[in-house]
């Protein structure tokens, strides 16, 4: 039976987009629901078997994380699923795509979870928002499970690498968000706060940050409409204003100076029939309206409307720089923590790698030690227990002396990445010949526990 080869590499890749690859006039296209993430998911398995896969989507990235993805079917899979989901944008796809490999893979998700890869450096959403990837897709009804071993310690890590980086670094000072970015834009433009009418659409946890920024610039008596009045309702009273039925947008938008947006909805609320039908004959006051939802929120054709000023989130970036070289000094650490945790996790996948191959290692050995144990006791048999027992503890002792070194070196070899070939000898001499299918079990009951992810996220 030929020998099974040891993966040198990690075989996981992330592909996607981003808001430092693609606008948001691509992302916004590209852009899943849960439910459809779940979908797009098990059309993954249901074509091409991919053992595990996370879809993250949020309104600065959609990524997918494959394990494994050796393959180039693979692959071209992927940017095939993210490219029909955004259709016809005028754009070049393959110019937008980006791809990381192996140990870059593994970086790249440790720096979004911490909040390094985020328009607004530190931000503390991202984290929320990749727990909810992990477990919407540890939550399908497959087996074996979409986010199987090897993803699963993957984000189970990257989660506490999150929380580390912002417990440990100064990344995370003065919760700023895309909310808070959004207000603070209205405030440069128009000032004081304190007297504008605002009108928020959304009642998400976006929507509450805006809140929050809002009450802190002194605002009172804001409007809120979203599709589930009483939560509108209960958003609207924490700073004493009203809310506001979807349908009735047209009511509330002439009471407005600002309209913040950042709803769920797949296509835009806010269009120019809405809005002439709220200014018939046109607006009497400037409006400024912040767009920081994905799928966007607002018709972009609304910018045309005379006295509209209508920013979206990509238009942030500006103040974001700001916020960037307030926390510059704490990149440094961030980035060490990352390397180091980055190192951790490589070094467990490499041992997870030769788990089979001491498995079959270490019975075999037994085998042999039993064996010489019976075939001593049997010109022996006056021995008495106490003197067996000794004689039994002094070859089980024995043989994990003797294995305790090679096992050692065979892990170290793995994780220095040239263990491949260590692993190879050992098989040779050994005699071992382990079935793709049993090696592959092995690994997976190595890999797969799992624990409270909440524990240590940072939030």
């Amino acid at each position: 039976m030929p020998r099974e080869p040891v993966s040198r590499d990690l075989p996981l890749s992330v592909i996607g987009v981003s808001h430092r690859t693609a606008p948001v006039e691509v992302r916004e296209r590209m852009a899943f629901g849960p439910s459809e993430a779940g979908r797009a998911l098990l059309e993954l398995r249901e074509r091409i078997g991919i053992r595990e896969a996370v879809l993250l989507s949020t309104c600065n990235r959609t990524e997918l994380y494959l394990f494994p993805s050796h393959s180039p079917r693979t692959l071209e899979h992927a940017r095939e699923l993210l490219s029909v989901r955004a259709g016809k944008v005028g754009v070049d796809l393959s110019r937008v795509f980006f791809h990381r490999l192996g140990d870059q893979a593994v970086e790249h998700l440790f720096h979004v979870s911490a909040g390094l890869d985020s328009m607004v450096t530190g931000e503390a959403e991202i984290q929320g928002q990749v727990r909810e990837a992990y477990e919407l897709a540890s939550g399908l009804p497959l087996d074996p499970p979409m986010a199987g071993p090897v993803l699963n310690r993957l984000f189970q890590t990257a989660l506490s690498v999150g929380g580390q980086v912002r417990a440990e670094t100064r990344i995370g000072e003065g919760t700023a968000s895309v909310a808070s970015v959004a207000v603070e834009l209205a405030r440069k433009l128009f000032g004081n706060l304190k007297d504008r009418r605002v009108l928020i659409l959304g009642a998400g946890e976006t929507a509450e940050r805006m809140v929050e920024a809002l009450a802190r610039q002194g605002v009172r008596g804001i409007l809120v409409a979203n599709r589930t009045h009483d939560r509108a309702v209960q958003l609207a009273e924490r700073l004493h204003g009203h809310a506001v039925h979807m349908e009735r947008l047209h009511e509330a938008l002439p009471l407005a100076d600002i309209v913040l947006s950042s709803t769920a909805a797949p296509y835009p609320i806010l269009t120019r029939p809405i809005f002439r039908q709220a200014f018939p004959d046109g607006p009497r006051h400037p409006i400024l309206m912040i767009d920081i939802g994905i799928p966007r929120d607002v018709d972009p054709a609304m910018g045309e409307e005379p006295d509209v000023f209508l920013y979206n989130v990509d238009d942030l970036r500006a103040i974001v720089d700001q916020h960037v070289e307030l926390r510059s000094e704490a990149l440094p650490d961030a980035a060490r923590i990352i390397r180091s945790r980055s190192d951790d996790f490589h070094t467990w996948y490499a041992s997870l790698q030769v788990v089979p191959v001491i498995r079959r290692m270490r019975s075999r050995a037994e085998v042999h030690r039993r064996s010489e144990l019976d075939r001593l006791f049997q010109g022996w048999e006056d021995l008495e227990d106490g003197d067996r027992e000794r004689v039994e503890e002094f070859s089980r002792r024995l043989l994990n002396k003797l294995l305790h070194d090679p096992t050692v070196q065979l892990r170290k070899g793995m994780a220095r990445g040239g263990g491949a070939d260590l692993v190879d000898a050992v098989r040779f001499l050994y005699g071992l010949e382990v079935r793709e299918e049993e090696e592959e079990g092995e690994r997976s009951d190595s890999g797969s526990s799992r624990v409270d992810i909440k524990k240590g996220a940072g939030e």
